[in-house]
């Protein structure tokens, strides 16, 4: 029989150490024991629980009834279905390999935005209206880290120019939750989540399975799509010491086909992304969400086009937003299927996500539509 009240053990045997925790550190965010805490070295990503309370694979706090790190968890039993009930008012159909939502194209209409940004500088656009409009207090991101290095890591904007700066993807990893308490901290009640699938599904499960302030607080969720990230190994044993591709001299870097990156000297190279593909992050491997599925918003760049977004409106407060930076001239929008071809790939590449999602775990994110035949 199921435990009554999961946590800690349960999570650690069922995801921590099975193969199915992605790292995203909503658990240890939401850990009101402060006994959770988060490894980040290259290739780590993971949460660990302290030894002085219960072990490493237990809990003194669970076992005493906390069930907050459960609650919190995006890959937790059952919680593909219960966020999608949560989020679009019922259960997905099989045929919705990429989640419940529609798809336009979107691209912001400030040249600093536009450039700034990703293809097409959407998520900025959307980002600095909803700050400056007071629709959030403040956003979770990622940024480069101050050492020279390309490096992701946690951050907190509250200003235009803060978006700006940390604008752009990075293709390694950083749990982005993990700057919840400085945003907390600075007095933001109403936070925005930008990230991968992974962690835009953790407010959904922490408001659907009510794990308080922090579910409150996350108000605002940009999904980014996303096939998998990349061990920070790959910069020294790939781009460096194949390619000569220095890591203090990256500027910006995209995946069109192949790895695009773009050095201080203005030089653009290109690595085959097939070579890339030995240092998938672990916690990508059996990931099935490539499209943000539980995000308000979610967004990519997949179109023919380089300078538009792919964007998938999923909620009413992600309506209220595209609509809001519509009428305000921040955004120009065109019709998803304008872009047929960006439509096909997103629903093979969500397909191809879906299928890595183990047999051995919850059915739900196996699901897959018939094939003809």
């Amino acid at each position: 029989m199921p435990v009554e009240k999961p946590h800690w053990k349960e999570l650690f045997s069922e995801v921590v150490t099975s193969g199915l925790c992605t790292g995203c550190a909503a658990c240890v965010v939401a850990c009101p024991h402060d006994v959770l805490e988060y490894d980040d070295p290259p290739g780590t990503y993971r949460p660990w629980h302290v030894d002085a309370d219960g072990g490493r694979s237990d809990c003194t706090h669970g076992e005493r009834g906390c069930t907050m790190c459960t609650r919190a968890c995006p890959r937790f039993r059952t919680w593909e279905r219960e966020i999608d009930v949560h989020r679009a008012g019922r259960e997905r159909h099989d045929d919705e390999v990429y989640g419940v939502g529609d798809v336009l194209l979107a691209r912001a209409t400030d040249p600093e935005e536009a450039a700034a940004g990703q293809d097409g500088g959407f998520v900025s656009a959307a980002l600095v209206y909803a700050l400056e409009n007071d629709l959030v207090d403040a956003a979770l991101v990622s940024a480069l880290s101050g050492d020279g290095q390309w490096r992701a890591e946690p951050a907190v904007v509250r200003t235009r120019e803060e978006v700006l700066a940390t604008a752009g993807s990075r293709y390694t990893y950083s749990a982005n939750l993990l700057a919840y308490p400085a945003a907390a901290e600075g007095g933001a009640e109403r936070i925005a989540l930008v990230g991968m699938g992974c962690m835009a599904s953790a407010p959904g499960v922490m408001q659907v399975r009510k794990s308080g302030k922090i579910a409150r607080r996350l108000s605002l969720t940009i999904g980014l799509l996303c096939s998998k990230t990349f061990d920070d190994r790959i910069f020294d044993e790939l781009f460096e010491a194949r390619y000569g591709i220095a890591r203090a001299e990256i500027v910006k870097m995209n995946i069109k086909g192949v790895f695009q990156i773009w050095t201080r000297d203005g030089a653009v190279h290109e690595v085959p992304l097939k070579e890339a593909h030995e240092f998938t992050r672990e916690g990508c491997l059996h990931c099935p969400d490539f499209a943000a599925e539980h995000a308000d918003l979610s967004a990519g760049g997949i179109g023919a086009d380089n300078d538009w977004t792919l964007v998938i409106v999923r909620t009413e407060l992600g309506r209220s937003l595209v609509a809001g930076l519509a009428a305000a001239g921040r955004i120009e929008v065109r019709p998803g299927d304008e872009d047929p071809g960006a439509v096909a790939l997103l629903r093979k590449l969500a397909t191809v996500s879906r299928r890595r999602w183990p047999e051995s775990a919850d059915p739900g994110p196996r699901r897959l539509p018939v094939r003809p035949g």
